[in-house]
């Protein structure tokens, strides 16, 4: 079963908002910051390896970040919210919208 979820990391000002598969695996994740809330991150699992056979892997992952490396279950130090899927599908949509915009 799929989930969504967000967390805030204090130290940086940032919110993680999180897609994760029903192994605890991160699919889609949205990195916002500051109190203006501006998207650093929008990645997806599923393009990376689509991103890597077109030998775009480093641009794709500087324009958009990366997911998660770990399963929830391994995550430490964090107090996730569950969303539903509309309110992330809300946030994903105006990161991507966001950090496509932007020069490259």
């Amino acid at each position: 079963m799929t989930t969504w979820m967000r967390c805030y990391w204090d130290e940086e000002d940032t919110w993680f908002y999180f897609e994760v598969d029903a192994e605890g695996w991160v699919i889609r994740q949205v990195e916002v910051e500051g109190p203006e809330l501006i998207p650093v991150a929008a990645a997806s699992l599923a393009e990376s390896p689509r991103a890597y056979d077109a030998g775009r892997l480093d641009e794709y992952d500087s324009r958009f970040g990366i997911t998660a490396e770990l399963p929830i279950s391994e995550w430490e130090g964090h107090d996730p919210e569950l969303l539903t899927s509309e309110e992330f599908e809300e946030h994903w949509r105006a990161a991507r919208r966001q950090i496509a915009a932007r020069p490259y």
